[in-house]
């Protein structure tokens, strides 16, 4: 049996308990493989089993959105343990086990599992407009301390801002212009709020970047007697949705607010 005796991951990331085995008889062998991880020293907490004469799917051994899953088939010796956004409380030492014929042939080795809470987070907010609008971070009702805001300014028409997120922490991204205000707040909620005069030119979009896409709340009023009708798109990638939007012409306005979460 082969193992990593150490595994060392940031918190939130994912990690991978390496460990194999080779059998004698393994090419013969058409009896059960039963997979075991625990916490040292005998907390099991995963098990699960295969025929190795069989064609079929292990049982109880890998299911997508798991904090546990198996990393790999035992019928070829893989006996690899998945662990889905690793926390501090993670932090263990984790025995490896496979038994072979009802317990009868069993081996066990013990990996340590490392993980490092000092990875800095920071939320990010992506502005657009003409002119550039002014941008504001709020932790629950109260401003953040400048130091702790990181401001550059993008390209022509965008300003890109980020500031240190910790869990269970609540952060709103205002933006102002002569358009009006929007807002997004981070962990997101059901709503969005958008602040702007009933008759302006132009299109306000608040843009919440999500790991597997984007969803686009947008309010738009037309010309001066119009009535204003919210619409609400939603956008498959964020990248799809820059490529085919261009700068803000002359006498429009263009509002666009993106919070993105990144480690660094």
């Amino acid at each position: 049996m082969v193992v990593s005796p150490e595994v060392t991951v940031s918190r939130g990331e994912d990690a991978v308990l390496n460990c194999s085995f080779t059998h004698p008889q393994q090419q013969s062998y058409s009896g059960t493989i039963t997979v075991k991880w625990a916490r040292a020293p005998d907390s099991v907490f995963f098990s699960c089993s295969v025929r190795n004469e069989s064609m079929e799917r292990p049982t109880n051994c890998s299911f997508p959105g798991l904090k546990h899953s198996l990393h790999g088939d035992p019928r070829r010796g893989e006996l690899s343990l998945l662990i889905r956004e690793v926390q501090l409380s993670d932090n263990n030492e984790y025995v490896c086990r496979v038994e072979l014929d009802r317990q009868r042939d069993y081996r066990e080795k013990k990996i340590q599992l490392h993980v490092k809470g000092n990875t800095t987070r920071r939320l990010q907010c992506e502005v657009e407009g003409n002119p550039l609008p002014k941008l504001v971070w709020l932790l629950v009702s109260r401003k953040m301390m400048e130091n702790q805001v990181m401001t550059t300014q993008t390209g022509l028409y965008r300003v890109t801002s980020s500031v240190p997120y910790s869990e269970e922490e609540v952060l709103t991204c205002r933006v102002e212009s002569k358009l009006g205000e929007a807002e997004r707040t981070y962990p997101p909620s059901n709503s969005v709020v958008v602040k702007t005069p009933l008759i302006v030119r132009g299109l306000v979009t608040v843009l919440l970047l999500i790991s597997a896409g984007v969803i686009v709340y947008c309010l738009r009023n037309r010309r001066a007697g119009a009535s204003p009708d919210p619409v609400c798109e939603n956008v498959g990638t964020m990248n799809d949705r820059l490529q085919r939007s261009s700068s803000p012409a002359g006498g429009d306005v263009e509002l666009q607010v993106a919070h993105s979460l990144r480690s660094v």
